[in-house]
């Protein structure tokens, strides 16, 4: 940690600007990277468009959203005591509690006057001469900062689907993605739910009691399986305490940060009647375990694959009664894994219910909204609300709604045309002093796990430069060529993800890159290392050309 001397002489060469280090975001990155920077002795200021904390967890509120990590591996880990008194109530904590434990966070640790809320970025420019950036809001309010931090998330800018009439519909529409503060009244109402990825097979089962009807319009069915979701008992909580460094070490080295058991065994390894009864323990089993804890060649075999799909097709026929409709929800077009895979409570029993309807966008396509419903190819039903589902413009999103221009007015999206070029996920060349902890080429797994080993190296990066006089810092260009190069190379291997919002083609337009990093968490530890090992050369670091004088 940095002595009070040394961070007074920090910001005594550093007074033409506001702040040292600038986030933008409050989501569970943003709150932690102004803690470190804090903690590390940076004044640091954080900006958010929201009116309260929480990121993802504060814009999609909408009936059904909770966790799929488990709860205490989703949590921050950096204070013990901070673990010891919050006491999440279910393994899979809902959104109303993650946004009490945000809070609370934020409290606990004195960061909410650090905070300013309604304040969003219309744009951000550097200056060359002294790396500083201008920062200006909507409101015309001007921020300058030594470092800015973009910690704006991957989940953060809500596609709503262009489709003819959408402004005529006179009834409610809301994107779960952009969900209302106050509480939508489904009361005897003809709801519409557009899209079937994660927060639309939440929303289903949710409103299934207070709906007059509800009608699931679905382009691409998904491999949903059970959340098995339970509250934490008093022993568990106690065991949770007791077992914090031990849980820790698994979290803080785990290649996809969960505390799942890794299974070393290939499926073919074992005889039909033993890989029956381990898919039957893995469909009751809690969440992503179904991934991270699955035959290790579940991914990579084709075959593996396969049978794992066809046990998963057998359960959905098992569970919705009506032939026609559960071979709709069956994926015919893409592997367990190549699209990411939702978890779900009650959403295939929902289509038992009489008052549950099936649409397949792709055998009937939406030709336009109406005043009072949606017409697809086979005719018009109405309704009264309609839940737009419809994803985000993942990964690079947000970053490209920010106005951000770097070296000789470089436009970020510019920069970007082709897809992200960055290094570690956290930076990319043309724009010194611009960092964006998960963002593109972050998490391929427990995103707070994954982010957290990013700002904490972020962190660590600006205390080495600025501890050595440097006020400038850009990774190079052999850097940046390397990291990206290996997410690339990956892609072509890789079967997770391929399909949809992970690549960028669930937007139209947007370029079809990977957006995650395919090297996952040992990569990002492999490479963290060596930055420190080789004294930070993969980034250039420099003085700024400023006249000390301008500066003091």
């Amino acid at each position: 940690m940095t002595s009070p001397e040394a961070a007074s002489d920090r910001r005594s060469s550093q007074r033409t600007t506001d702040v040292d280090v600038l986030v933008v975001g409050a989501g569970i990155t943003g709150i932690y990277q102004l803690h470190r920077a804090r903690k590390a002795g940076f004044s640091a200021q954080l900006l958010e468009a929201g009116a309260g904390v929480g990121g993802t967890w504060f814009w999609n509120r909408y009936p059904g959203a909770r966790f799929d990590s488990e709860s205490y591996t989703y949590g921050y880990l950096f204070s013990k005591e901070l673990f010891e008194e919050w006491e999440w109530q279910e393994h899979f904590a809902g959104q109303p509690e993650i946004e009490r434990y945000l809070n609370h966070v934020v409290d606990r640790f004195d960061l909410r006057r650090h905070m300013r809320f309604g304040a969003r970025v219309s744009s951000a420019v550097v200056d060359e001469a002294s790396g500083t950036w201008t920062v200006t809001l909507d409101d015309g309010s001007e921020i300058r900062t030594r470092f800015l931090i973009a910690a704006t998330g991957v989940l953060s800018v809500p596609y709503q689907p262009d489709v003819p009439g959408r402004d005529d519909f006179r009834g409610e529409a809301h994107h779960t993605g952009s969900w209302p503060s106050t509480p939508v009244d489904f009361t005897g109402k003809r709801v519409a739910v557009v899209g079937t990825s994660s927060s639309g097979v939440q929303v289903v089962p949710t409103i299934l009691d207070d709906a007059a009807s509800i009608t699931v319009y679905q382009r691409t069915a998904n491999w949903c399986t059970p959340l098995n979701n339970a509250p934490i008992t008093a022993e568990e909580q106690a065991q949770l305490r007791a077992d914090f460094e031990h849980l820790c070490e698994i979290l803080n080295t785990s290649i996809s940060g969960f505390a799942h058991p890794v299974n070393e065994r290939a499926a073919f390894d074992d005889s039909p009647t033993e890989r029956q009864a381990f898919y039957e323990k893995m469909w009751n089993s809690p969440g992503f375990m179904k991934l991270t804890s699955n035959y290790a060649d579940l991914l990579f075999n084709e075959a593996a694959n396969a049978e794992w799909c066809a046990f998963i097709a057998e359960k959905i026929r098992g569970i919705v009664r009506d032939p026609a409709t559960a071979d709709r929800l069956i994926p015919n077009d893409h592997r367990f894994g190549q699209k990411r895979p939702p978890f779900v409570r009650g959403y295939f029993e929902a289509f038992n219910d009489p008052k549950v309807a099936l649409v397949d966008l792709r055998e009937t396509p939406i030709v336009q909204l109406t005043e009072t419903g949606i017409e697809t190819a086979d005719g018009v039903r109405e309704h009264d609300i309609i839940v737009w589902a419809t994803g985000f413009d993942f990964g690079t999103g947000a970053l490209a709604r920010m106005g951000i221009r770097g070296r000789n007015g470089l436009e970020l999206t510019e920069h970007w045309a082709d897809g992200p070029t960055t290094f570690l996920g956290l930076q990319t060349r043309g724009f010194p002093n611009l960092f964006f902890p998960g963002g593109p080429h972050a998490a391929a797994g427990n995103n707070p796990r994954y982010n957290s080993d990013q700002v904490d190296f972020v962190t660590d990066v600006l205390v080495h430069a600025t501890e050595r006089g440097y006020d400038i810092i850009e990774v190079t260009a052999e850097s940046e060529e390397r990291w990206t190069r290996m997410v690339d190379r990956g892609a072509a291997k890789t079967t997770f993800g391929t399909i949809g919002q992970y690549v960028g083609s669930n937007i139209p337009g947007k370029p079809k890159r990977y957006l995650l990093n395919t090297g996952g968490r040992p990569k990002l530890f492999e490479v963290i290392a060596d930055v420190v090992a080789t004294d930070y050369q993969a980034f250039e670091l420099s003085r700024s050309s400023a006249p000390a004088a301008a500066r003091a």
